[in-house]
């Protein structure tokens, strides 16, 4: 089983974090607990949240469920102490607005303390880069609490490779906590040139290239594209990812599941395994698809098929 330390902290994780972004919405309490119960019966450590999910997904939802369903499940299984939670704070849900204000960062982490029902968050998240707010105040605020004991260490998600090393140096220069983590989207096939334009910062080779150099984790989400590949033969690509390079690609990475016995998503996972300091957010709504995603852990390619893979 993987295991991976999260950048220079001192926190180890089985390097496959569950994705609860849906849980307590698209996926109720009574289903989101078997989950979690499998997921650490698998051997797995290491939970990602946030306190916006999931607000988008019906307006009875307001945000703060997936924290909520979390900490319930801790709190009956008595198990918070076997555990690494991380959340995030930054992006707009219900009546918050996004940013990384300190007071914003201090209001809400209080909040998910609650919700999840700890008194100390593992790894805690700026969701987004706010550009409205200077980066020492946003570190400052962090720092404040992790001098409280609210908060062990720090990430950050959706930078860009200069704001990210801007930080490193600010928090190098000013005695305060760096961003030990980077999460960001990224999956085996690239998007079409124009085809995302949305908030979300699509992992490149010079942020993976940085984040080595610096010994700062990333964790991608996204990998999977929600089942996408493993619907490649009834439905095709996804539009912002259909485009004539990734149909070869699609090719490529048929060949090598057909050689080492996987599925199509397991072989991406194990691909993102492949490169250092990168481990894949995984997911599932149910436990089969948990089992399959835990199990590309074991799939060890070959330099040749990930040349083969990177060729195009």
């Amino acid at each position: 089983m993987r295991q991976t330390t999260l950048g220079q902290s001192d926190m180890s994780v089985v390097a496959a974090p569950l994705g609860a972004m849906y849980m307590g919405t698209k996926l109720d309490y009574e289903t989101s607990e078997r989950l979690l119960d499998h997921f650490v019966g698998l051997g797995g450590n290491f939970i990602d949240t946030a306190n916006m999910y999931a607000h988008w997904i019906d307006e009875q939802w307001k945000g703060g469920e997936s924290e909520t369903v979390l900490g319930e499940w801790m709190r009956r299984r008595g198990n918070r102490n076997d555990l690494v939670i991380s959340t995030k704070v930054g992006i707009a849900y219900d009546d918050v607005p996004t940013s990384l204000a300190p007071e914003r960062i201090i209001e809400e982490c209080d909040k998910s303390l609650k919700r999840l029902g700890i008194d100390t968050i593992d790894l805690y998240f700026a969701h987004r880069d706010d550009p409205n707010v200077p980066q020492e105040d946003v570190l400052g605020a962090f720092a404040k609490l992790i001098e409280q004991g609210k908060v062990r260490s720090i990430g950050a998600s959706n930078f860009t490779t200069d704001r990210l090393a801007a930080a490193h140096e600010i928090a190098r220069l000013d005695g305060l906590p760096r961003y030990e983590v980077l999460q960001q989207r990224y999956t085996y096939l690239p998007v079409a040139p124009g085809g995302y334009d949305g908030p979300q910062v699509i992992l490149s080779g010079d942020m993976i290239d940085y984040c080595t150099r610096a010994r700062t984790s990333v964790m991608a989400y996204s990998v999977g594209l929600g089942g996408a590949y493993g619907r490649y033969m009834e439905t095709g690509l996804p539009p912002e990812y259909d485009i004539p390079s990734n149909h070869l690609r699609m090719k490529v990475l048929q060949e090598i599941a057909t050689e080492t016995g996987a599925q199509l998503q397991q072989v991406v996972l194990a691909w993102v395994w492949s490169k250092p300091a990168l481990m894949p957010l995984i997911a599932g709504s149910t436990p089969a698809r948990l089992d399959e995603n835990f199990a590309a852990m074991d799939i060890t390619l070959t330099v040749e098929q990930i040349d083969r893979l990177e060729l195009l």
